[in-house]
C-alpha cells in the first residue's frame, strides 16, 4: 500500500476574478493511493477563503494520509479525518476520499456513480463563467462563450458598478440564461436596490449576495426577492445547511469545501429534507476534480462544473462537453486519464 501525492500550477486561459481577487495560477495537490495493484486518485484545490492554500495542503498531507487504511471503510475513513483535524482541511480530506472512492470502484470495475448506487440520470446543463474584470472584457468573454455554443452563464458580480456590468450583458447576448454570483461581496441596502436588476436581467438565480455569517440579512432578503438565494461561502460543513434552510433557497455544494463526495452527498440529503433545492459547484480545478463533482450532478437541481474549462493546461482529460452541456462519466473510477 502506498500513497503519493504532487502538486501542480493550473493556469487559467485568462485571468479569473471575482469580488475577493483576481488569479491565474492554482496550486492543486494530487493525490494517488494504490494497494494490490489498483490506484484510485484525488484532487485537494484549497481556497484562502476557507483557510487552504498550497502551504498547509503539503503540511497536512502526511497526517492525513495516514486516515486511509482501508478504502472500503467509508465512515471510518471520515472518523479517523476527523480525529485527526476535526474542522479544517476539507481539500485534503476530498482528495483522500476521492482516491479512496476510485480506488474501489476500480476495483470492482465500476464507476464511482454506480458504486454509490445512483441512478443514470442527466447532468443539469451547466454554467460557464464571466469572471469580473473591466466591462469591455466581460463583454468579449460573454460574446466568446456564446459563439463556443454556452447557453448559460454565470456573472461574477460584487462591485458599485454592477448593474452596469448586468445591463451590459444582457444587452451583449440577449438569448442566453443568466446567473449572478456576488462572492459575498453585496451590502443589505446594495442587495436590496439589486433585486430590480436582477429581475428586468431575467436572472435565474442569485448565489451569496451578502456576507458568510449574515444569514438575517439573507433571510430578510430571501422574503423580498422573486430571485432564488443560493448559499455558497456560507456553507463550510454539512451540519450548517440545516441553519441555511432558513435564510437560502437552495445551497452551493462543492466537494473541495465540504470535504469530499461522500460529504456532499450527505449535504445534498440534508438539504432535500429542508426543501432546498441543491447546485454542483466547483472551483478552479482540473478534470479530475470537475469528473467527481460530476459523479452528483443528476442528484441536483443547477449545476455550474466548468472549472476544467477555464484552464489552459488541465492535466486530465475525458470530459466530454457538448454545447456546453457535460455528459456523464464514463468507465471505472472518475473516468477521465491523466495527458
Amino acid at each position: 500500500m502506498s500513497m503519493d501525492w504532487e502538486t501542480l500550477e493550473l493556469h487559467t486561459a485568462q485571468p479569473f476574478g471575482i469580488a475577493r481577487w483576481t488569479h491565474s495560477v492554482y496550486p492543486r495537490t494530487f493525490v494517488t493511493f494504490t494497494r494490490d495493484g489498483v490506484s484510485g486518485r484525488g484532487e485537494a484545490a484549497p481556497n484562502a477563503f476557507y483557510g487552504e492554500t498550497r502551504g498547509t495542503v503539503e503540511a497536512v498531507l502526511p497526517l492525513l494520509s495516514e486516515a486511509l487504511t482501508d478504502p472500503w471503510d467509508w465512515d471510518g475513513l471520515h472518523d479517523r479525518l476527523s480525529a485527526r483535524m476535526p474542522h479544517d482541511h476539507p481539500s485534503v480530506k476530498c482528495a483522500l476520499e476521492m482516491a479512496g472512492l476510485e480506488w474501489c470502484a476500480v476495483s470492482a470495475g465500476l464507476p464511482v456513480w454506480t458504486l454509490l448506487g445512483l441512478s443514470p440520470t442527466a447532468l443539469p446543463r451547466s454554467s460557464f463563467t464571466v469572471s469580473l474584470a473591466e466591462l469591455p472584457d466581460m463583454r468579449r468573454q460573454a460574446k466568446e462563450a456564446v459563439a463556443a455554443g454556452q447557453t448559460l452563464l454565470k456573472v461574477k458580480l460584487g462591485t458599485a458598478r454592477d448593474t452596469a456590468i448586468l445591463e451590459a450583458l444582457r444587452e451583449e447576448v440577449p438569448d442566453v440564461t443568466l446567473r449572478v454570483d456576488a462572492n459575498a461581496a453585496w451590502t443589505r441596502p446594495q442587495a436590496k436596490r439589486m433585486l430590480g436588476v436582477l429581475d428586468a436581467a431575467h436572472v435565474e438565480l442569485v448565489e451569496q449576495p451578502l456576507a458568510a455569517d449574515d444569514l438575517e440579512g439573507h433571510a430578510e432578503l430571501r422574503r423580498l426577492s422573486r430571485v432564488p438565494i443560493v448559499a455558497d461561502e456560507s456553507l463550510h460543513h454539512v451540519r450548517d445547511v440545516i441553519a441555511l434552510s432558513g435564510a437560502f433557497d437552495g445551497v452551493n455544494l462543492k466537494l473541495a469545501k465540504l470535504g469530499g463526495p461522500l460529504r456532499a452527498l450527505a449535504a445534498l440529503r440534508l438539504a432535500r429534507a429542508h426543501g432546498m433545492s441543491v447546485m454542483m459547484g466547483c472551483m478552479i480545478e482540473s478534470s479530475l476534480g470537475i469528473a467527481a463533482a460530476a459523479h452528483l450532478a443528476g442528484l441536483c437541481d443547477w449545476a455550474d462544473l466548468d472549472g476544467a474549462l477555464l484552464l489552459a493546461d488541465d492535466p486530465f482529460a475525458g470530459l466530454e462537453w457538448t454545447a456546453g452541456e457535460l455528459a456523464r462519466p464514463v468507465g471505472p473510477g472518475w473516468g477521465v486519464e491523466r495527458r
